[in-house]
C-alpha cells in the first residue's frame, strides 16, 4: 500500500496496513501448507539512505540480517531538494528455516521523504517503532549527519550507526563523531567495525609470552593508509597507543597517507622488535620480526559490519575511548 503528500503520514494508518498485511500473510501461509507464518521482531531498524543508494543491494543486506536480527525495518529514502513530501508503503521479508514448513516474516516500511520533510521523521517513525524494543538508526550518508534534523532523529535511537569513511574531511569527521558521543548519543562507526579482526589478531599476538615480554621495547607506532581508510587509521593508532599506555609503555605515533604494503598497514617497533599488520587482498599479513603469517580477512560488506553492530545495542566503551583519542591525535598533528 502506498500513500503520499505534503500533509505527512498518519502513523495509525501505517499500523493498520501492517495489521492487514499479517492477516493476509497468515491466510496465505495456511492455504499453502497449513503451517501459517511466525512474526519475528527483536528491534526496530531505521535505515536512512539517499535516493541514489542501490535499492537492490540495500534490500539484500537487510534480508540477510533478518534471520539473525529480526526487526521491524523502516527504510527512509531521501529524495533530496524539493517540495515537502512524504510517501510510504508496507511489505514483509520472509524466509523458511531449513527443514521447516512455516515461514518466518519481518515487517518492513519504506518511506520516501524530501530533505524538507526530514524534520517530520521523528513524529512519523517513533509511533511506528516496535513497542518495548530497542531502536537502531543507520545513517548511510555522511550528508545526513550534518543536516539540522540529525539530532532529533538520532535521539530517537538506542544507538546510531554511521560510516566516517564517507566523510570528505577525516579529521573533522572524528571531531563531529566525538562531539556526538559527548552529547549523549550512543554511536557506532563502521570504520571502527572494519578493524575488529585487526584488533583481535594484534591482541592475540601478545598472548604469546615471548612477545609480551618484548612489549616494553616498543617505542614507535606507524599507521599508513590510502583511499577510504583515513579514519580507520586514526582509530587503529589511537587504540594501540591507549593499549600500550595501559601497559605502561609510551610510544610515539605517526599516522599518514602514503604507499604501504596494502591500503592499511600498522607497524609497532623498538629495541630490535617489530610487529606489522597489513591487508593484502583478502588476507591479513602479520609479521613478527622476520616471521610472516597470514589469516583470512574478507572484504568488509555492509552485511558483515551491520551484523556485528546490531549485536551491540548499548554504549561501546572501547569504541568511545578510541574515538576520543583518535580525534585528539588527529588534531594534535595540525
Amino acid at each position: 500500500m502506498v500513500a503520499s503528500g505534503a500533509e505527512g503520514i498518519p502513523p495509525e494508518r501505517v499500523l493498520r496496513e501492517l495489521a492487514d498485511l499479517w492477516v493476509t500473510l497468515g491466510k496465505q501461509g495456511q492455504a499453502e501448507g497449513g503451517a501459517g507464518v511466525l512474526r519475528a521482531c527483536t528491534l526496530t531498524l531505521v535505515v536512512l539512505a539517499e535516493a541514489s543508494d542501490d535499492a537492490a543491494a540495500l534490500g539484500e543486506t537487510i534480508a540477510a540480517l533478518m534471520p539473525e536480527h529480526p526487526a521491524r525495518t523502516i527504510v527512509v529514502r531521501l529524495s533530496g531538494a524539493g517540495e515537502r513530501a512524504l510517501a510510504e508503503r508496507v511489505y514483509a521479508q520472509c524466509w523458511m528455516p531449513f527443514g521447516e514448513r512455516r515461514q518466518i516474516c519481518c515487517e518492513q516500511i519504506e518511506i520516501t521523504a524530501s530533505d524538507a520533510a526530514l524534520a517530520d521523521l521523528p513524529s512519523v517513525v517513533l509511533p511506528l517503532a516496535a513497542p518495548d524494543l530497542p531502536m537502531i538508526v543507520w545513517f548511510r550518508s555522511a550528508r545526513l549527519f550534518e543536516m539540522p534534523p540529525f539530532g532529533a532523529v538520532a535521539r530517537m535511537a538506542a544507538k546510531v550507526v554511521m560510516d566516517s569513511a564517507g566523510f570528505a574531511d577525516p579529521k573533522r569527521a572524528l571531531r563531529l563523531l566525538a562531539e556526538t558521543v559527548g552529547s549523549g548519543i550512543p554511536l557506532g562507526d563502521l570504520a571502527w567495525t572494519r578493524l575488529t579482526r585487526w584488533r583481535e589478531m594484534l591482541a592475540r599476538l601478545f598472548e604469546n609470552r615471548d612477545y609480551l615480554a618484548k612489549l616494553a621495547r616498543i617505542s614507535s607506532v606507524r599507521v599508513v593508509y590510502d583511499g577510504k581508510f583515513a579514519t580507520a587509521a586514526w582509530y587503529m593508532g589511537a587504540w594501540i597507543v591507549d593499549a600500550l599506555g595501559d601497559a605502561g609503555v609510551k610510544a610515539k605515533i605517526v599516522v599518514g597517507a602514503g604507499r604501504g604494503p596494502g591500503p592499511l598497514s600498522v607497524e609497532l617497533a623498538g629495541g630490535g622488535f617489530r610487529v606489522a599488520l597489513a591487508r593484502q587482498e583478502d588476507r591479513l599479513v602479520i609479521t613478527v620480526d622476520n616471521a610472516k603469517n597470514c589469516t583470512n580477512l574478507p572484504q568488509p560488506s555492509d552485511y558483515l559490519m551491520m551484523r556485528e553492530e546490531l549485536g551491540i545495542v548499548r554504549r561501546d566503551a572501547v569504541f568511545e575511548r578510541a574515538l576520543a583519542s583518535a580525534a585528539r591525535l588527529a588534531y594534535a598533528t595540525d
